[in-house]
């Protein structure tokens, strides 16, 4: 039903989108002006370049929690296009997001769907529960489907914990998806997606255990990361000159979601280097 105080206000009939019932954002935006959404934008004419893409992202539950850390590097190509983009986000106070794929595109549907869960709090005063982000993220990505079917396909890792999981030891749950929108959640302690993902999942088999604490948990992604630079061009390492570290967020039901600092990245980074200098093998 239309709201004709509202109407009255806005100084313009506005469309029947802006009055309509619901609490999705993405829903309201795909109503009022689906043009703006990020696997709605028309494709180019003519031949076009390699546009930047951003890998590798690593997922990591541990005693308490779960992580996410990404490398810095984007690529277009052969090229390095950018040698400190971020790719690990949070995306409410017991959530976050990393992204794969290609660069624009996902560093879009990313704030999208933080709005999304920003407006959905608002709605209704509680936050979407876990599964509800989950879902939300796959909806988004199907949306994509037709610029992925062109080569322009966005892959995140999803992490996040249940803020009614009861003092569980192992609250961090992980969730992946293809490039068609299907969610899949990892029952294992770990999961990575990206060119340099077989290398950061080979790694993370011999050296990480769920049972481990947050230090080594963190230590041990920053291990993965630099195993996938090492045999994946597309992967950085550590960029200790330009003073480029990985990006980590750790999510607990204690702390919520928090990104490391640079001090505290830049201390482990530095760590694991100095450790390959002794054994470049790991």
């Amino acid at each position: 039903m239309e709201n004709p105080t509202a109407r009255a206000h806005s100084g313009a009939a506005l469309p029947n989108a802006y009055f309509a019932p619901g609490s999705s954002f993405v829903d309201f935006v795909r109503a009022a002006a689906p043009e703006l959404l990020p696997g709605n934008r028309a494709m180019p004419e003519g031949q076009v370049g390699h546009p930047p893409h951003g890998t590798t992202v690593v997922a990591l539950k541990y005693r308490g929690g779960v992580l996410l850390a990404g490398d810095r590097r984007a690529t277009a190509g052969n090229l390095i296009v950018q040698r400190d983009i971020e790719k690990v986000f949070t995306a409410d106070a017991y959530s976050a997001v990393a992204i794969a794929g290609t660069a624009g595109i996902a560093l879009e549907l990313v704030r999208l769907f933080t709005v999304e869960l920003q407006h959905y709090e608002k709605i209704h005063g509680v936050s979407l529960s876990l599964e509800g982000k989950a879902n939300q993220l796959s909806n988004m990505i199907r949306g994509n489907l037709e610029l992925a079917m062109a080569g322009l396909a966005v892959v995140p890792l999803f992490v996040g914990i249940d803020v009614d999981s009861n003092g569980t030891e192992w609250p961090g749950r992980i969730f992946n998806y293809d490039v068609t929108g299907g969610r899949y959640e990892e029952h294992g302690s770990y999961h990575a997606v990206g060119s340099g993902s077989l290398f950061a999942k080979s790694a993370l088999k011999k050296r990480h255990e769920r049972d481990v604490d947050e230090d080594t948990a963190i230590r041990n992604a920053v291990e993965a990361l630099y195993d996938a630079a090492d045999d994946d061009t597309a992967t950085g390492h550590p960029d200790l000159a330009r003073k480029i570290y990985p990006v980590i967020v750790t999510i607990t039901p204690e702390h919520g979601a928090v990104r490391l600092t640079d001090e505290r990245a830049a201390s482990v980074a530095e760590s694991v280097v100095a450790g390959r200098r002794d054994n470049p093998g790991g």
